[in-house]
């Protein structure tokens, strides 16, 4: 089963702008009442057996059930009644409401932490159409259940072989632009990507965003930065505004406008260097970042402003769609070891040039980690005997046969040297 997200704009009308504004709000309202019940019956059960607080204390009977999704999605025919604006959403986009609440929820039960929040006005910007009896799209409109024809921008077809699943409608910039992310499924299955080809390591930095270990590099462009003045100026006019008035919420708009124009540089940057390393090379391994520790460091604005974490995951998804091998690997020490030796060359963040003292190696320090990266990722591949899955039709890798070498003759890699490129 293949699954794969599109994702278009559309340009609803006024009355459609205000009634999907209006679905938002009903949401965020359903999303906030679930959450208050879910809160008030983990409150109730807070109390000590012996004791209540003398402040206040929920009043909750002992055998009043969890409410879990199944009773609270049961309980929307009953407020339905209660509350007769829900009846104008569309039934399954609350019970995708409620599913929301609840994944974040079981989400938050496995890792420890993260309990849901209520959302503000505002801060609600999709829901779901979670199935279709039928194709949706019709030509150049999207039909949407209770909301009608909408015009869409379909700048790429849907495959021949697959349906659509399900609908995500999406708020941009405060309401003034919509987007749908369509769903579609088929039952192809796609295998995974052998390791074959010419193989690279990449290295991400701030001085250069991109290095590889076949020298080629690529700058880093700072978006936000090369942006910041225009946007300093925007939110020192919205801050001058009166809150609430007209003017205050165009110049709200004129800011998000520009937040979004830096977001869509940054993407059309990541993903034009994922397709120019897939030219390349047919396997490529990256560091394994730790993208959170990166961005509470003295360099977080610059790292946030580069994006690595969203770069690795769409260079993972451009080498999925072209039949790249990718990997990561471990990225500790990467910079603190000689690619050709092995040994062990510490240096400062500021020293710019990678030089061994034991075999006198020289060359760029984000140089050498990527060729360190490309090292550890074929030793990886050759562990897990991946290298066993390629097909007649495919190139060998560069360096693959002397690390066979190595494992063969029982020699540690440390004593052989860099395998030859």
């Amino acid at each position: 089963m293949l699954t794969m997200n599109y994702t278009y704009r559309i340009y609803p009308n006024a009355v459609q702008q205000a009634e999907l504004l209006e679905w938002m709000e009903t949401c965020r309202g359903v999303y906030n009442y679930a959450l208050r019940e879910l809160k008030d019956w983990i409150a109730s059960r807070k109390c000590s057996v012996d004791r209540c607080s003398l402040e206040k204390e929920y009043i909750i009977p002992a055998d009043e059930p969890f409410p879990s999704y199944h009773r609270q999605q049961n309980n929307l025919p009953k407020a339905k009644k209660q509350f007769p604006h829900l009846g104008k959403v569309h039934s399954q986009v609350l019970q995708t409401t409620i599913r929301r609440l609840h994944d974040t929820w079981e989400a938050f039960v496995k890792r420890g932490h993260g309990f849901p929040r209520f959302k503000k006005f505002g801060q609600f910007k999709s829901f779901v159409f979670p199935q279709f009896k039928n194709n949706p799209i019709n030509g150049f409109t999207i039909n949407l259940p209770k909301i009608g024809e909408v015009p869409i921008d379909l700048h790429r077809p849907i495959p021949n072989g697959f349906k659509v699943k399900q609908v995500r409608v999406l708020s941009r910039i405060r309401g003034t632009q919509w987007y749908v992310v369509v769903t579609i499924e088929s039952d192809i299955s796609v295998p995974d990507v052998p390791v074959h080809g010419r193989a690279i390591g990449i290295d991400l930095g701030l001085e250069r965003f991109l290095t590889a270990s076949d020298r080629s590099f690529q700058e880093r462009p700072k978006f936000f930065k090369s942006m910041q003045r225009q946007l300093k100026l925007l939110q020192r006019r919205a801050a001058r505004k009166q809150k609430g008035s007209q003017n205050w919420e165009k110049a709200q708009v004129e800011v998000a406008r520009m937040h979004h124009r830096i977001a869509n540089r940054r993407r059309d940057f990541h993903l034009k260097t994922a397709h120019q390393l897939c030219d390349q090379a047919q396997t490529i391994f990256a560091e394994d970042l730790n993208v959170k520790g990166l961005t509470r460091g003295m360099l977080r604005k610059d790292c946030v402003d580069a994006a690595f974490g969203q770069f690795l995951s769409l260079t993972e998804w451009v080498c999925w769609k072209r039949g790249v091998y990718f990997a990561k690997v471990n990225p500790n020490g990467t910079s603190q070891t000689c690619p050709s030796c092995f040994a062990t060359a510490s240096k400062g963040l500021e020293v710019r040039e990678h030089h061994c003292p034991e075999c006198g190696y020289r060359t760029h320090r984000d140089h050498a980690a990527a060729e360190m990266v490309l090292d550890r990722g074929l030793e990886n591949v050759v562990t897990q005997g991946l290298w066993g899955t390629e097909t007649a039709c495919q190139v060998g890798l560069s360096g693959v046969d002397d690390l066979d070498k190595w494992r063969g003759a029982g020699i540690p890699n440390r004593e052989v040297g860099k395998p030859a490129l």
